[in-house]
């Protein structure tokens, strides 16, 4: 395990319990959301080098987005 996240272990084993599974909840949750847009990137990537992709214009993007 990386030295930082051993440091960060041992200092919430020295909170309140409710505290700890407060914490590791949301360690959690910002690992499975990390994973996902993994995938998805991996997905995109996998998409690009099939020979998918299309032109994309950032300025409709925003448009879109504005609606």
């Amino acid at each position: 395990m990386v030295k930082t996240l051993e440091k960060a272990i041992a200092e919430v084993t020295a909170l309140s319990d409710n505290d700890q599974e407060q914490i590791g909840r949301q360690l959690l949750s910002h690992v499975e959301k990390l994973r996902r847009l993994r995938e998805e990137l991996d997905k995109g990537a996998r998409s690009l080098d099939a020979g998918k992709g299309r032109a994309f214009s950032v300025e409709e993007f925003i448009r879109r987005k504005i609606r």
